[in-house]
């Protein structure tokens, strides 16, 4: 059976429930570095016709697809969900909005262009509104849409934000099943840095598949092959999501979410390369089973240290946070290549 496949069968198997067309995913507020500078975030997740790629099989930690809508939504649909999104930020002088969907903004098969224009063009239009950021596959990026883009935006900053993973496309088709090269971000970053667009690069650790010492590798050599096109570089720590191959093999005992150790050792090392780099990361799930974790003790204040840097960008706020249990984390390190089973790497 081959991954996709693998990961189509199970997507078939979950029941979503329907639900309005009219209210966001998600949307949140929150803090981020913009500039150098602590900045007020909206983030949105747009309620979309769903994700091209996840609903052909997809990515196998990716559970966002469940979060399409039930029918496509309509442009009245989508300004309402704006809207609901944007009360949340009410009180905010100024702020950012991260805008994201279940798959990819700039694809007009799953967000219409009149909606993606209405929805810049409100924006726009918003004073306290300081910059947008979109998230998009690479293949969807073209001169022309973002040229549109810019177009509508006007002088307002403008970022694109990619979900690269990992800079092997190796590990990006075997471990993650993603769909797309690291020659395909490079060449949408080059046309956006072309127009005067900054770039975000998500990269994940620890997908299916890798040691934790293998994917604490990967990480860092992705961060240097990303680093030439990237001008922020946000690491996600793999959590089990619901309805994902991920969770079927975690639910088997064949996979573990990432040390929070190990993001820290990551950060330490890609920092002192990269000091000029913005380099982020908010674990989502930190402490739980099924998120990135340590020992119950440290878990929460490992996490609160990672957010605390991606703040500051301060290295030295890295080195403050110890535990018991880092010891065990190192003898990880040292013995799992040894057990894990057959590795995909040569």
């Amino acid at each position: 059976m081959s991954l996709n496949k693998a990961v189509l069968d199970i997507r078939q198997r979950i029941k979503v429930r329907p639900s309005p067309t009219n209210v966001p995913a998600a949307s949140w507020t929150g803090t981020d570095l913009v500039n150098g500078v602590e900045t007020k975030t909206l983030t949105v997740i747009f309620k979309s016709a769903g994700c091209r790629w996840g609903k052909a099989g997809g990515c196998t930690m990716c559970g966002y697809v469940y979060d399409c809508a039930s029918e496509p939504p309509t442009l009245d649909d989508y300004k309402s969900q704006l809207a609901k999104a944007m009360r949340k930020a009410e009180e905010f002088p100024e702020f950012m909005v991260k805008i994201f969907t279940s798959g990819s903004f700039l694809d007009e098969q799953e967000v219409l262009v009149e909606a993606r224009d209405t929805i810049l063009e409100t924006l726009a239009a918003d004073p306290r509104v300081s910059k947008v950021l979109v998230e998009t596959r690479p293949n969807y990026v073209s001169e022309e849409n973002i040229e549109a883009c810019l177009e509508i935006l006007g002088k307002k900053p403008f970022e694109l934000a990619f979900g690269l993973e990992t800079s092997s496309d190796k590990i990006r088709k075997d471990s993650i099943n993603k769909g797309f090269t690291f020659k395909d971000f490079t060449r949408a970053a080059e046309i956006a840095k072309k127009n005067g667009v900054t770039v975000k690069a998500y990269l994940m650790l620890k997908p299916l598949f890798l040691s934790e010492k293998q994917a604490m590798e990967d990480i860092i050599r992705s961060i240097d092959d990303a680093a030439p096109y990237a001008n922020t570089i946000s690491i996600n720590l793999c959590n089990v999501q619901k309805g994902t191959l991920v969770e079927s093999l975690w639910e088997k005992g064949q996979y573990r979410p990432p040390w929070l150790w190990s993001i820290i050792e990551i950060l330490k090392q890609a920092k002192a390369a990269h000091p000029d780099l913005p380099l982020m990361s908010d674990p989502v799930g930190a402490g739980s089973k099924r998120g990135p974790h340590n020992c119950k003790i440290c878990s929460r204040d490992v996490a609160d240290t990672i957010k605390d840097f991606s703040l500051t960008q301060n290295p030295a706020v890295l080195e403050k946070i110890e535990c018991e249990c880092k010891e065990l984390w190192k003898k990880v390190l040292e013995i799992e290549d040894f057990t894990y089973g057959t590795p995909i790497l040569e």
